[in-house]
């Protein structure tokens, strides 16, 4: 089996480099001599993954965190969200800051499951959310991802602990440390939402979260109940409730899901979502800050597959 491994050295602002020589030990020990393809720059992991599809490799393993997998995954499809080559399988690696669908895979529960699903012939399907909003430089965003896609404070908060070089490097408990500072100084807007083709109205939020797994925010159950590979996607938002009982009664809750049941807390599910605001609301992919509002939400079932023990 031919497999290409891409790295991000940067990955939790270098942690992953430091952790690469064990790691290198345990998938060499599964699937021999390894030649690693290092990222230079954002993006690149994209570039590594389609050359190695155009040298027959189908197997890639990612190597980093949600960012670096993610950027291998859009390496894989064509513009339409599908696969370039039908057989290619993705393994992710956990070495990143959030580890997100390595949680959802179970790698994170079971020391040596990355490896072993990335040595095993084995995979399993996952939906696909296709994302489409406004990039920071005003033009067209068309992105993949897999995980979460987070608008207003939860992607402030990602986007604020990505640019704070010592706190990234504490991993997971960075979005944790920078929460209470940014919710104290974060203002609700007026967005608006539609479900399926379906007006919703506007509503005054501090946050909505559109996911594909429960999971995210470094262990978070932000979406319980939610599933990879049921076809839906679940939505979750949180407004016209003031900061202090956002930060005392609903991110405490937000570990164990029971957030749900606050009553300035609302669910819903569908396979298509748009979002709008007169005010600019920041949109987070699978932990990376891809835009900005308008943004527009579908899933696309079963779309790709991952490495399965």
């Amino acid at each position: 089996m031919r497999v290409a491994v891409i790295v991000n050295p940067a990955a939790r602002k270098g942690g992953a480099l430091a952790r690469w020589p064990a790691i290198q030990a345990e998938l060499a020990r599964r699937l021999g001599p390894i030649e690693p393809l290092f990222t230079r720059a954002p993006g690149h992991a994209s570039d590594l993954a389609r050359t190695a599809l155009g040298q027959g490799i189908r197997r890639i393993v990612a190597v980093g965190g949600d960012g670096t997998v993610n950027e291998s995954l859009n390496g894989l499809l064509d513009p339409s969200g599908r696969l370039i080559e039908p057989d290619a399988v993705l393994c992710p690696v956990p070495a990143g800051t959030a580890n997100e669908l390595c949680r959802a895979l179970g790698h994170l529960a079971v020391t040596g499951s990355a490896f072993d699903a990335a040595a095993s012939p084995r995979s399993q399907p996952i939906d696909l959310m296709r994302v489409r909003c406004t990039g920071p430089d005003g033009r067209p965003v068309d992105r993949f991802g897999y995980l979460i896609v987070a608008l207003g404070l939860a992607a402030t908060i990602s986007h604020r602990a990505s640019q704070s070089r010592w706190l990234k490097k504490l991993g997971e408990i960075a979005y944790l440390l920078m929460t209470p500072g940014v919710t104290l100084g974060y203002r609700q807007r007026d967005i608006s939402i539609e479900i399926d083709g379906v007006p919703g109205g506007t509503r005054r939020l501090f946050t909505a979260m559109v996911g594909n797994t429960e999971n995210g925010g470094g262990g978070m159950k932000l979406l319980p109940g939610a599933r990879f590979d049921d076809g839906v996607l679940d939505l979750i938002d949180v407004g016209g409730v003031s900061r202090l009982e956002v930060l005392m009664n609903i991110l405490p809750k937000l570990y164990s899901g029971a957030h749900v049941h606050h009553p300035k807390v609302r669910t819903a599910r569908g396979t298509s979502f748009r979002f709008d605001s007169a005010v600019e609301t920041l949109v987070d992919l699978d932990g990376e800050t891809v835009g900005r509002l308008p943004l527009e939400i579908t899933v696309l079932p079963q779309a790709f597959r991952v490495g399965a023990v």
